[in-house]
């Protein structure tokens, strides 16, 4: 697990994500031409689930199997 720090709306908040979880925020962020925190922030002003963490990864997997991109070999 590796754990990062944001600023979220007026506050800090740390997220703890496998590395290869982060790779797939990178990889989204990337080709929607946001700031990690920028896509952190849509992703905690739209989750349904009250675990960020949860939600990020849930994002991820969404992105991937949706056809943002070809999974990682």
């Amino acid at each position: 697990m590796e754990k990062r720090s944001f600023s979220i709306a007026g506050h800090r908040t740390s997220i703890a994500l496998e590395p290869d979880f982060w790779r797939g925020l990178e990889a989204m962020a990337s080709s929607r031409d946001l700031s990690l925190a920028g896509l952190v922030r849509e992703i905690d002003e739209s989750r349904d689930t009250t675990n960020l963490s949860s939600a990020v990864r849930l994002a991820v997997l969404a992105w991937y199997r949706d056809g943002g991109a070809t999974a990682p070999e």
